[in-house]
């Protein structure tokens, strides 16, 4: 049985810096220890935070962040979550000694080892270190946790009591210890969230890497000023090598500081190797940062050690859950960003820290990376594959044997093209990695699957690289088709970008190719190709004369799309040249054919419509057509053609004289071409030089 008085104690002003309040006598009842009436013994001021670091560096938002919450009622409950070696324990003892001066019943430590060789802190042993510190005598502490706890919460209430709690392992290993007064403040740091303890009134604060500044701050702090300050290229390499992550800093920083004739310079060479980085980051009887991170992966389930090591040989920068979901179903992204070895970056989006996912690869086995590439680049490709179905049903596709589960169907074009644009990066990725690893097959499937991206964004840098390496993946796997639609694409964007010799080169070959398996359709596309490059190179005529050819031969075949296609281009072309009568009927033809089947290029034979329309002097139909046409491209998704429609309403204000409209169009339909790396925007910012003028 426990019984517990009322604390109604205050500062006495003897020479010891107690507080003087009600002490405890122990007596029993049937075994159990109780508290009898008060007595007049002190109960002293614990001062138990461990000195701050007197490197600590920067972390000015999470410091504003914190003292914010002190203006807020009590009581205050905050977690500092993050990665071990983010520095956690630094920045709350450092604030915590900043704000010590406001909590007169003291300063309470207790380091509670969540990944400690014995395991984590027993509560009953916290409570019991912490009452001892408010003088109550070692006969007076109870035996069971649930009265130690009620006698910790009797002698804390009303107090103004600062508590850090190192290195949690759980919210209940925090609720338990957990003081009474509402004017208490309780730092908890831990490499798990602890959302649990947001029902308790938990201020959640993730505390990631330093950024560059910062990190370059402190490892001048520690291993001097004006050691980096001598190299400051090699000092800002050494940060970037280290991620930011303050105890792989401090590492390299004390390994400077331990040799006073080692350059900085050395130091990167030494971590510039991945394999041998985290080795390197030690340093003797000091901070390993690989020793840091084992903790954490030894406190993981079977199951998610596994997805720990998979995704650490994703193809990209950062991933979705549905990629993780289908390495390991159940959840196992939740349970890694709760233990703070991943990272979310946006909603939906993960990352690894980079020395956590050169750790995460060295836990791998002899055939795990090679299994774990293979799956996420196959389910690549199925994903991929997916949007490219929903918005280019009309491809033709080879068959390729994957070993990826079922994806789901984007639901609709917008959804597709959304999901392309969000994992542009990783895809592209994804390529150069399947073609470095010799998988020539599945490496050309990627870079065909990405004709859709390549078709509404551009984004002509990234498909120069890939559509060469779709061409040297198609011979290396000995496909000729797969080749010859490699070199049309490579030739169209070489042309596009002013490379005309090489689009004529890679055109060339792809004709060959296309006559030689007997495809007249590739060939006649390939031949296409060859009139976009004169038309690029400024020879229209010619260009009129092969499109006309192509145009005849698209009408043998029978192929409404693509027949289409070609009088969107040739209309185009015979606008361009002053001939806005000639196209009309043809870009009509184009818009009728292609409105209900392709949404998409019967917008852009709008813009080519309107187009001609302000080619003859038709200003108010050219604005109608124009306009809805860039409403329709906006709400496909289909920024670059977008851009291609503003340019044409630019040119019609021009006409009317409303040079701010004018300009506003102009303006915005550069920003996209600039973006996209296309030659348009030149041609842009010369109409823009003219309407600016003097």
């Amino acid at each position: 049985m426990t019984q517990a008085g009322g604390l109604g104690a205050e500062r006495g002003n003897d020479l010891s810096g107690t507080i003087h309040g009600p002490a405890v006598q122990a007596g029993s009842i049937h075994g159990d220890v109780y508290l009898a009436a008060p007595a007049a013994v002190p109960v002293s001021v614990p001062r138990q935070l461990l000195p701050a670091s007197p490197h600590f560096t920067g972390r000015a938002a999470e410091l504003a962040e914190l003292d914010l919450l002190l203006e807020r009622p009590g009581p205050h409950l905050v977690v500092l979550s993050g990665p071990g070696g983010v520095g956690k324990s630094a920045l709350a003892t450092w604030w915590a000694h900043r704000v010590a001066g406001r909590f007169d019943a003291g300063q309470l430590y207790f380091d509670l080892t969540a990944f400690g060789a014995s395991g984590p802190a027993d509560p009953a042993e916290v409570l019991t270190c912490f009452l001892r510190a408010l003088a109550v005598p070692p006969r007076a502490v109870p035996t069971t946790l649930r009265d130690q706890a009620a006698l910790f919460r009797s002698l804390t209430a009303g107090r103004d009591l600062l508590v850090l709690l190192d290195d949690a392992f759980s919210a209940a290993q925090v609720r338990a210890v957990l003081p009474a007064s509402p004017s208490s403040l309780v730092v908890v740091t831990s490499r798990h969230r602890l959302a649990g303890l947001v029902a308790d009134g938990a201020h959640l604060i993730g505390v990631g890497t330093l950024p560059a500044g910062d990190a370059v701050a402190l490892l001048a702090a520690t291993a001097g000023r004006q050691r980096v300050d001598r190299e400051p290229g090699s000092t800002a390499e050494l940060a970037d090598l280290c991620g930011g992550l303050p105890l792989a800093l401090s590492v390299a920083a004390a390994r400077l500081a331990a040799r006073p004739a080692l350059s900085v310079g050395r130091v990167v060479a030494e971590l510039a190797g991945e394999p041998g980085r985290l080795g390197a980051l030690a340093v003797p009887d000091g901070g390993s940062v690989r020793a840091t991170f084992d903790l954490s992966y030894r406190s993981l389930d079977a199951a998610t050690a596994a997805l720990y090591r998979r995704l650490a040989w994703h193809p990209g920068r950062d991933f979705g859950p549905d990629l993780a979901a289908a390495l390991a179903p159940g959840g196992g992204v939740e349970r890694l960003l709760d233990a703070n070895l991943l990272q979310e970056v946006d909603q939906d989006r993960f990352r690894f820290h980079v020395l956590v996912r050169l750790h995460a690869r060295q836990q791998s086995g002899a055939d795990e990376p090679a299994a774990a590439r293979l799956a996420m680049l196959e389910w690549c490709l199925a994903a991929a594959g997916a949007a490219d179905g929903v918005l280019t049903p009309y491809r033709r596709r080879l068959p390729y044997r994957s070993g990826a589960p079922a994806v789901p169907v984007p639901d609709g074009r917008a959804a597709a093209l959304a999901w392309l644009e969000r994992e542009r990066g990783t895809l592209v990725d994804a390529v150069r990695v399947a073609h470095d690893l010799g998988r020539a097959e599945l490496a050309w499937h990627l870079a065909y699957a990405l004709w859709p991206l390549f078709l509404h964004g551009k984004y002509y840098r990234d498909r120069l690289e890939v559509d060469r390496i779709g061409v040297e993946a198609a011979r290396a796997w000995g496909n000729s088709w797969a080749e010859a639609v490699m070199l049309k694409r490579l030739g169209r964007v070489s042309a596009v970008t002013g490379d005309l010799p090489a689009a004529l080169r890679h055109t060339g070959a792809a004709i060959e190719l296309y006559r030689g398996i007997g495809d007249e359709q590739g060939h006649a596309d390939a031949v296409e190709g060859l009139a976009e490059i004169r038309a690029e190179a400024g020879d229209t005529a010619s260009a009129i004369e092969v499109y006309t050819e192509v145009l005849a031969i698209r009408r043998i075949l029978a192929d409404h799309r693509s027949t289409a296609l070609t009088l969107v281009r040739l209309g185009s072309v015979l606008t361009g040249t002053g001939r806005p009568d000639e196209a009309l009927p043809l870009l009509r033809e184009a818009h009728d054919s292609l409105a209900d089947a392709d949404p998409h290029n019967a917008a852009r034979a709008a813009v080519a419509l309107a187009a001609a329309h302000l080619g003859r002097d038709e200003p108010a139909q050219a604005e109608r057509i124009a306009t809805g046409a860039a409403v329709r491209l906006r709400e496909l998704g289909s920024e670059f053609e977008f851009a291609a429609a503003l340019d044409v309403l630019g040119r019609i204000a021009r006409r009317r004289g409303d040079t701010a409209l004018a300009i506003r169009h102009f303006t915005q339909a550069g920003a996209i071409f600039e973006a996209a790396g296309s030659r348009r925007a030149g041609q842009v910012r010369r109409q823009l030089d003219l309407l600016t003028a003097p």
